[in-house]
């Protein structure tokens, strides 16, 4: 017997659900708080960084959950709100850079960031943080998004009275 792992319970035959933007085996009665997850393998296109939960797993994609709950509406995870950045976005920043007759460090001026920086962005080597990647946006005058994924269907929660948390669900085992 597998224990569910979010409640602790034995369980025969888990259920593969997606929670949070994690992924956990969990009985039929914590399925609820998640979204069910296709065991089949799926030709998603997966992305060199991605700040999004989506192709991170390398697991298939998101169905409404099966509950008998009445819940109503998409379901939704908080990551799936968030853009993917593109893949080549590395690329993207040096071609830019160069049509605008750039160097690295004349850049880094402009955006008052520091040149090592920019070699490591356009190196693949780092991610640029919100700020950054704004500021290279707006800059450079490119999209450096590559979409999010909208598989998921949206959360409401399991009861009428008010919002659940992990802590009203578990039940310790001392």
């Amino acid at each position: 017997m597998v224990q569910c792992e979010m409640c602790g319970k034995d369980v025969s035959a888990p259920s593969r659900v997606k929670i949070e933007g994690a992924e956990l085996d969990v009985c039929d009665e914590c399925t609820d708080f998640g979204t069910e997850v296709k065991t089949e393998s799926s030709s998603s296109t997966s992305t060199k960084y991605s700040t999004s939960s989506s192709g991170s797993s390398g697991s298939g994609s998101s169905s409404s959950s099966t509950s008998s709950s009445s819940n109503s509406g998409p379901r939704r995870d908080m990551f799936d709100e968030m853009d993917e950045i593109a893949q080549d976005f590395d690329d993207q920043i040096r071609k830019a850079r160069e049509s605008e007759g750039l160097s690295q460090t004349e850049l880094a001026q402009q955006l008052n960031e520091k040149a090592s920086l920019i070699r490591k962005l356009e190196q693949g080597n780092s991610l640029p943080s919100d700020s950054v990647r704004g500021k290279l946006e707006k800059a450079l005058e490119l999209d450096l998004s590559a979409g999010g994924t909208t598989d998921d269907a949206e959360w409401s929660g399991g009861s009428s009275e008010g919002d659940y948390t992990l802590g009203d669900v578990v039940e310790r085992k001392d």
